[in-house]
Formats: structure tokens, sequence, C-alpha cells
């Protein structure tokens, strides 16, 4: 193994080793890294690789370890390596077919979730009543939408709401299909390729979620050089970030029921720009802007008033 001792190195020492390795080549969680991928070639998870410092690891082992750090330290992300991302508490697949989920777009779905129990449960629901629609636009690797299903399922009321995956990349659709038939909850999710909603609207949804390409793209070129592997199109926003989010907020009144909300996940210095831009494209609408955890801007909703 290139730049590393070949006897008899126990769990610990590589980590160490490979981690200082990835630092040298400009990741920014280097032992991180080197314990998810060390976990990946031992065939087991990080806790593994952490209660099991002490013990040696096998050439072969070895060999998929190195053949591992070549593709991270060329700055693969550790979730196309791994085939997989966490999000939500749940496991998805993921590859360049799809922007790789990241845990800020978790505060989506917890708002997405709030509301759809909220709904399902403040009113009546008479046997026959339509299944509240969602839309979840840009679904990438469907982890949205599937994660909202799932997290109804555990409820018991996955049976009254449908979503509507969208979007415009065909080999996207494909892997949130597979995500969603992983999860077992691909009958309560339709995909649909279209540039944001279909052509015609009807009928309309109760919800809209959406995590759009909301990065100037001046700035991409000063992003993590692992993002050069994801897809440009589900990152580049246009001059100012919100030339896609833009073109939603055009589509939103023939989108939205009458009583709907969107929910849009936004960048932490878009706050003020994605107020303004409502009041200019959508008079009597109202938005509000949550923060998440570090306390930045995330998450818009926008509703009609009452």
């Amino acid at each position: 193994m290139p730049g590393m001792p070949g006897d008899a190195l126990t769990v610990s020492e590589l980590v160490r080793l490979a981690a200082a390795r990835l630092e040298a080549s400009g990741s920014g969680s280097p032992r991180l890294d080197a314990e998810l991928l060390l976990g990946q070639a031992l065939g087991t998870d990080r806790i593994g690789v952490l209660a099991h410092a002490g013990a040696p690891v096998g050439t072969g082992a070895l060999e998929v370890f190195e053949a591992l750090l070549v593709r991270r330290e060329r700055g693969e992300p550790v979730a196309y390596i791994r085939g997989f991302r966490e999000f939500h508490g749940l496991a998805f697949g993921t590859d360049a077919r799809a922007l790789i989920p990241r845990p800020e777009t978790e505060l989506l779905v917890d708002a997405a979730l709030a509301e759809v129990v909220r709904r399902l449960t403040t009113a009546p629901r008479p046997p026959g009543t339509p299944a509240l629609r969602v839309a979840d636009v840009g679904t990438g690797t469907g982890a949205i939408a599937v994660s909202l299903i799932v997290g109804l399922r555990r409820r018991k009321m996955d049976e009254a709401a449908l979503v509507i995956a969208v979007d415009s990349s065909e080999d996207a659709l494909q892997l949130a299909r597979e995500n969603a038939v992983g999860h077992g909850v691909a009958d309560r999710i339709v995909f649909v390729a279209a540039d944001l909603f279909p052509h015609h609207v009807e009928p309309t949804y109760a919800l809209v979620c959406a995590n759009l390409p909301y990065v100037p793209t001046a700035e991409l070129e000063q992003l993590a050089p692992e993002l050069a592997f994801e897809p440009r199109q589900a990152l580049d926003g246009g001059p100012d970030g919100l030339d896609v989010v833009r073109r939603l907020l055009e589509r939103l009144p023939e989108a939205l029921a009458p009583d709907g909300i969107a929910l849009l996940e936004i960048g932490a210095d878009q706050g003020e720009a994605i107020v303004r831009e409502v009041s200019a494209r959508l008079p009597g609408w109202r938005c509000t802007v949550a923060p998440d955890l570090a306390g930045r801007a995330r998450l818009a909703r926008i509703e009609r008033h009452a």
C-alpha cells in the first residue's frame, strides 16, 4: 500500500496514516473520511472501526482500502465511493446521477412532515377522500419524497398522502425510483419527468417541496473540489442563485391549491432576497424564512394570505 507500511497494520494505525494522506489531498474531514472508507473496506460501519481500533487488517481489505483512498484523494465524494448517504435516519443510494443529500435538507423534510400530519389530523377525512397531494420538485435521489412517506408510514398515515416526485433528469428519477423501492414506499410516490411541474398542473398540490439549485454561478468554482463530481445543473442557480427559484415562483399560482403552501430550501444569504422575490412576483402572498440549527436562513415558507 503506497505511503503505508505493509506488515500487520491495525485499524487505528491505518486511520491515522490515511487521515494524513487525505488531509494533504485537501479533504475537509480527513479522519472521518478515513474511518468511513476503512469501514467500507472491512464490511462494517464507522462504529465498528472505532470499536476495533487495535485489530489487524488483512491484505485483502488493505488493498480495497487503498483503492478507496485513491478515489478520495482525487476528490470523489465519500458518498459516491460508498454508494450511499445517510439522510433523515435512512440510507439512500448515491451516485453521479444526482446531488448528494445534505443534512440541511432534513429541516425541509421535518417541516413538510409536520405540515402533512397537521392537515391529515385537524379535519375529518371521510372514506373516499382523495389523497393529499405533495410535489417534490427536483427530487434528485428522492430523499425528500421517500423520507416523507416513510415518516407518514410510521404514523400509519401514508395511505392518505401521495407524493409526485418531479425531476428534469431521467437518470435522477431512476435513482429516486431505486431508493423508493429499496425503502418499500414506491407505491405512494409517482415519478414524473418534467421541468419543475408537468405542463398542465391538475389537480393542484396541497404542499410543494423544493430543493432547487441555489448556488450563484460565480461561486461554483470556489466550492469544495468534490462538488465537481456532482451534477452541475443541480447546483447552478444562475448569477444570484435564484434563477430556478424565480421560475418556480411564477408557477406556484397554478400549482398550489388555494390553501396550499410551498417549502423551499435556500442559501444562507438568500433570506431577504426570497422575501423580496415573493413580494414582487406573488402580490398578496406571504413568505417567512426559518433558520437552520446554525441560525442561518435555510427554509422559505410561501403561502397565499387567507
